[in-house]
């Protein structure tokens, strides 16, 4: 049984079994496909591709797309993983978005891949975090719960209730059941480690 994250020293440690640590790292994994950034391909000429990879292009074609999915095809859970920073005037929300957005998917993606990277080379039951790798691990958390939440349908407080109403009529071997089940374990853990880094001893 898994046991929160409290500071031993300049590090955080938990108790996670495998198989905790797999499900926490296979979520962590979908998020992360879900954010990376779409690969570019090469234009052939070197300062277009230096643009390019710091998420702005300077072809004619891609200055009217409003995300770098395009509007049709993007996925709605990206709109709650990257909420837009000027709610109040759509054509300037877009125009951040294009200019930023590769960069804040570059940078959480990262965060992602160092979670993982923690909780696969994990043994034992014992999950050690250096401060740094903690610190990715709480971002990593919070985007992955984010995910879920939005796949389950959870936006406000009346959902949840909806939810758990639904839940009432449900076998325990439901997909929705174990869902909801990862959903509140990611919360625990993400409130534990966010406690231990804040230096409150709260999770036993």
């Amino acid at each position: 049984m898994a046991k929160g994250f409290k500071r031993k020293g300049d590090h955080y440690v938990a108790r996670m079994d495998g198989n905790e640590r797999g499900i926490v790292a296979g979520l962590m994994e979908q998020t992360r496909d879900l954010l990376a950034p779409p690969e570019r391909e090469s234009t052939g000429d070197v300062f277009e591709d230096l643009v390019a990879g710091l998420g702005v292009s300077l072809a004619a074609a891609d200055q009217e797309s409003e995300t770098p999915d395009g509007p049709e095809d993007r996925d709605p859970a990206l709109d709650r993983l990257l909420p837009t920073a000027h709610r109040g005037d759509d054509q300037i929300a877009a125009e951040f978005r294009r200019l930023t957005e590769h960069d804040l998917r570059d940078r959480k993606a990262i965060n992602l891949a160092t979670a993982i990277g923690a909780l696969r080379a994990a043994s034992g039951d014992r999950l050690d975090l250096s401060k740094p790798q903690a610190q990715a691990m709480v971002v990593a958390l919070t985007d992955t719960r984010l995910l879920l939440g939005e796949r389950l349908g959870l936006r406000t407080d009346d959902d949840a209730t909806e939810l758990q109403e639904r839940l009432a009529g449900l076998g325990p071997d439901d997909p929705v059941v174990y869902a909801v089940s990862f959903y509140d374990f990611l919360t625990w853990l993400q409130e534990s480690l966010t406690g231990a880094l804040m230096g409150r001893g709260l999770f036993g």
